[in-house]
């Protein structure tokens, strides 16, 4: 269907086009507890066409996007084609031309059976109580395929393996009992990794159950040892995306240091091509560019725009494209030698966000561990707030890192003079 799609495209009048064919094998396992309550396989197929057409005299671009269905008819397909060409009519966008730079794929088969085996084994090693205990937990592991074709030349094919798990643990004493919900993200299972996280949050559970509300501290620092410091190093990649910086979100420039008077750690985050098991590993990007290793940016000071063809094009950025894996360099200091004095340790928030634009940190406290030399208190409740425009310059990065999927950053940051609001 995809090469009927593509000759309809060439007879239709389109002055550019895209079409994106992604195939899905997928093994699916639905447990509550560790009884297997259902499973299913999936193999399924999109097609995105994308068309594109020149506006007045080629100063602007028009574009709009559907999807095809594979069991579409040609009589079908040519309908929506033609709809396509004429809804690109109704959005003028500065010109930019497509990707037009060869570029070679990977073509390869995963195991979906396998993955899910895996994680199966994987998930009966937790080490479970009484007090605290695995609820449910469902696995989706995927033998993914895509290919892209545009109007520029470009036809490349690749592959990847995407794996995800939906746990919900549970921890309770005689008095009450409480969930805990967690999603892991992967390429294949890597099962010393997931058998520690589930277990630490089991843990964290079992500690939520005694805590304490957190105190009213006022300004003091914040180590972020879990998944959600990941978003602070994702606001500092993000502030570097050509979308972002077009549209006057971002006033960082190439070569100009992102913040002054520096106390602590500098960052330095690369785009990489390939991180073992990320979910992520695409040797192309989704618009036919060719990924590769590149500088974003090397202590505190920008290197490189990244992005979609559109916006590097208004910027004049080129030999660049959509980053999907990204690494942070660690500090000077050692995780156990960060962890020293007195800090607040968020675990589990029930939301942690970072505003792109302002910098602004937010996150409701669900469980955190209060700090005090040798003394360690499990507290509740209140908050974290902050801005990282004005913290980032007193930070401190653990030599080691951990692995989230497509992100390896430094396995602890430490944030001084963060606002904490106690319960």
């Amino acid at each position: 269907m995809t090469d009927k799609i593509i000759e309809l495209l060439k007879n239709s009048g389109a002055d550019a086009w895209e079409v994106t064919d992604t195939c899905t094998e997928g093994w699916e396992f639905y447990f509550i507890g560790h009884r297997l309550d259902q499973n299913r396989v999936r193999d399924v197929e999109h097609i995105e066409v994308i068309v594109h057409r020149k506006l007045d005299d080629g100063k602007y671009l028009g574009s709009a996007s559907q999807e095809i269905a594979p069991t579409a008819t040609e009589a079908e397909a040519k309908k929506i084609i033609d709809d396509l060409y004429e809804r690109a009519s109704y959005v003028k966008n500065p010109y930019y031309e497509l990707n037009k730079k060869p570029v070679k794929g990977v073509d390869e088969n995963f195991d979906p059976q396998q993955m899910a085996k895996d994680y199966i084994e994987a998930m009966q090693q937790i080490p479970e109580t009484s007090g605290e205990d695995i609820n449910s937990y469902e696995i989706f592991a995927e033998n993914c395929k895509r290919r892209y074709v545009n109007s520029e030349g470009i036809d490349v094919t690749i592959s990847y393996p995407s794996s995800t798990v939906e746990v919900v643990v549970n921890a309770r004493n005689e008095e009450h009992e409480i969930e805990l919900y967690r999603m892991y993200t992967a390429g294949t299972c890597d099962r010393e990794n997931l058998v520690k996280e589930i277990s630490d949050t089991l843990k964290y559970g079992k500690d939520r159950l005694v805590a304490k509300p957190t105190p009213s501290v006022g300004k003091a620092a914040v180590l972020f040892p879990t998944q959600d410091s990941v978003q602070i190093y994702e606001w500092i990649v993000d502030k570097m995306m050509a979308s972002v910086k077009y549209r006057e979100m971002s006033d960082w420039e190439i070569g100009k240091a992102i913040c002054n008077d520096v106390k602590g750690d500098t960052f330095t985050i690369s785009a990489v091509k390939e991180l073992a098991n990320s979910s992520k590993n695409f040797p192309v990007d989704a618009e036919g560019a060719e990924v590769r290793d590149m500088d974003i940016i090397k202590n505190n000071v920008p290197v490189s725009y990244w992005g979609g063809v559109q916006f590097r094009n208004y910027l004049g950025v080129e030999d660049s494209f959509i980053a999907t894996n990204f690494k942070a360099e660690g500090g000077k200091l050692s995780e156990s030698e960060i962890r020293t004095g007195t800090y607040l340790e968020p675990v589990e928030f029930s939301d942690f966000s970072v505003d792109i634009f302002t910098g602004e940190i937010a996150g409701e406290i669900r469980l955190a561990y209060w700090h005090e030399g040798d003394k360690v208190t499990p507290v509740c409740g209140g908050s974290v707030t902050g801005t990282l425009t004005e913290l980032i310059s007193d930070v401190k990065l653990s030599k080691e890192l951990r692995q989230y999927d497509n992100y390896l950053v430094p396995s602890v940051i430490k944030i001084e003079n963060v606002t904490i609001a106690g319960a």
